[in-house]
């Protein structure tokens, strides 16, 4: 996951792309960074940590332009250092580019040797740096054409913000996996990773850039085009289930409720003999709502979060999702002692982590944790932006739900099921990618790339 955001043209571009990976900030917390275009000059500032870690105000006025692009990072392919921050910007015959991404390519290896044989010279282990070398290297005399054909190489997923000059583009995969919307500001445009960025800097959404779709936003007009043969959708269902912000609208619904219809769901098929319905905060409150309200068992904060402290699962070592579970919440010990606690999870990847929040309300005084968990178990890796790369990251992979069970010192524990997850869902089943449950890739080439991985 990634968050992208892109604004032309407006005076104010910088801040008010500040302001747009204020809002995406929980999709990556690793590097932030904004590109700016003024009267051909470019300004980039880039840098490890968080936006407000990244920007003051005299950055902000230094980067200047009408013109603007900016993302924040968390990794899933390429390791965490500043070569690899994003936007990654290069000067190429065609003129300036400078690129947002968010998704993963799964023709990433081959793409890379053909354009090293050609020539070509890689400054990153990100495979977006192979999108600029394909919009470099393309012998299309036009930026449209040069974009429709680099784009055409592509497999895998993508959602992009790219600055090719002083056109800004945005960019979806056929099959649409992760989101991006367009939206509005005064005479500029807007494309951003989620609709929470355009209601912080009081853009009017428009609507989402379609899967397949190519927006190019010049200073006076917007032009789109959908060049690519149609395919099956296959968005990602973990945007609903974790990624997004509560407030966003992802794939043109509201992701507030369906996780509470994920939650009322659970209840349905998975009632608890409890006390306290209570969340682990923040992605698992709404999902708890939800099972409170069907199960007519009274909803508590069990558990308080410490806001100063990022999301546990995005951190990109073990050690550091640890240290975070301890410090990041803490419980009520006047609410929990005596209790019998349904605890309602997103998911679990790893089950470290709810091991370590289970022991947490024991000590806390809690006469027993019955876990509830709002998706199906996380079996398979994914290829196309969620970092759980190999089966042997996921403990669903190897163990039955009675082993995790046991592992995280639970007294009972249940995951909602596949097709009461799909029926939760705003839209059809089949327009959802649900490959790391079923492990039925919506992309072949992904599996034949990652066999190996597969097997680990």
């Amino acid at each position: 996951m990634c968050g992208i955001f892109g604004i032309y043209p407006h005076k104010d571009a910088a801040q008010l792309t500040c302001l747009g990976l204020y809002a995406l900030q929980h999709r990556g917390e690793e590097s932030s960074g904004i590109i700016t275009r003024n009267c051909k000059k470019v300004h980039l500032h880039k840098a490890l940590g968080l936006v407000s870690d990244c920007f003051d105000e005299k950055i902000i006025r230094c980067l200047r332009g009408e013109l603007a692009v900016g993302h924040v990072r968390y990794s899933t392919t390429g390791s965490s250092n500043i070569k690899n921050t994003q936007p990654f910007y290069v000067k190429s015959k065609i003129g300036d580019i400078a690129i947002a991404h968010n998704g993963n390519l799964t023709n990433t290896l081959g793409l890379h040797n053909e354009l090293e044989n050609n020539g070509a010279l890689f400054q990153t282990s990100m495979d977006s740096e192979i999108i600029a070398h394909l919009l470099a290297h393309s012998q299309k005399k036009d930026i449209k054409a040069a974009t429709i054909w680099s784009l055409s190489k592509l497999e895998g997923a993508y959602s992009l913000v790219l600055m090719l000059n002083d056109i800004l583009i945005g960019a979806r995969d056929t099959q649409g996996f992760r989101p991006l919307c367009l939206g509005k500001l005064d005479e500029a445009y807007v494309l951003a990773s989620e609709t929470c960025a355009l209601d912080l800097i009081g853009a009017k959404y428009i609507r989402d850039v379609q899967p397949g779709e190519i927006v190019f936003i010049y200073k006076d007009k917007i032009e789109s085009i959908r060049p690519f043969k149609a395919t099956p959708c296959a968005f990602c269902i973990f945007e609903y289930i974790y990624f997004a912000r509560p407030d966003s609208n992802i794939f043109e619904h509201n992701v507030y409720m369906t996780r509470k219809r994920l939650g009322a769901q659970l209840a349905a098929e998975f009632p608890a003999n409890a006390d306290i319905v209570m969340p682990i905060p923040d992605s698992g409150t709404y999902a708890a709502l939800g099972f409170s309200e069907a199960s007519k068992i009274p909803f508590e904060y069990g558990m308080i979060r410490n806001h100063y402290i990022g999301r546990t699962f995005i951190q990109p070592t073990q050690d550091l999702r640890d240290f975070r579970v301890k410090i990041k919440l803490n419980p009520l010990k006047d609410v929990l002692n005596g209790k019998r606690v349904a605890i309602i999870e997103d998911s679990i990847v790893r089950g470290t982590t709810s091991r370590m929040r289970v022991k947490t309300l024991r000590l806390a005084g809690a006469k027993e944790v019955h876990m509830r968990v709002s998706c199906p178990p996380l079996k398979f890796p994914c290829f196309y932006g969620i970092d759980f790369p190999t089966k042997k990251e996921l403990v669903a992979s190897k163990h039955d739900i009675a082993w995790i069970r046991d592992f995280i010192g639970a007294d009972s524990l249940e995951y909602l099921s596949l097709e009461g997850m799909l029926n939760s869902m705003p839209l059809p089943k089949e327009n959802f990618c649900t490959a790391c449950f079923t492990g039925k890739y919506p992309i072949h080439h992904a599996c034949r790339l990652s066999k190996d991985i597969l097997e680990k």
